[in-house]
C-alpha cells in the first residue's frame, strides 16, 4: 500500500495547506458556537468544512491512483488486483 512519503513534496505541502485551512474552519465553528451565533451561519460553515474535507479526500484518492496504480502496471496481476481493491476500499469509505 502506498504511503504519503511516495508523494512529491509539492503535493504533501498542498495537503498540509488544505488540512490547516480545514483546521481553521473547525476552530472558527467552535468560536461561533461559543459566541452563540445563528444556527444557519454555523451550518453554512459546517457545510463549507465538509466540502473542503471531501475535496481533499478526492485529491488524495487521485494521487493514490496515479502513484499506486501506475507502479503496479509492471507488477503481476495479483499485485495489480490488490492495489485496485485498496483503491476501491478507499473510494467506498470516502463516499459514505
Amino acid at each position: 500500500m502506498a504511503d504519503i512519503s511516495q508523494l512529491d513534496e509539492e503535493t504533501r505541502n498542498d495537503i498540509m495547506r488544505r488540512l490547516k485551512r480545514i483546521e481553521g474552519q473547525a476552530r472558527g465553528i467552535q468560536r461561533m458556537v461559543d459566541e452563540e451565533r445563528d444556527c444557519q451561519e454555523i451550518l453554512n460553515q459546517i457545510a463549507a468544512m465538509r466540502a473542503a474535507t471531501h475535496a481533499l479526500g478526492i485529491y488524495l484518492l487521485e494521487e493514490f491512483a496515479q502513484h499506486c496504480l501506475r507502479s503496479s502496471v509492471n507488477a503481476d496481476s495479483a499485485e495489480t488486483e490488490k492495489v485496485i481493491a485498496q483503491m476501491m476500499s478507499a473510494l467506498s469509505k470516502l463516499t459514505r
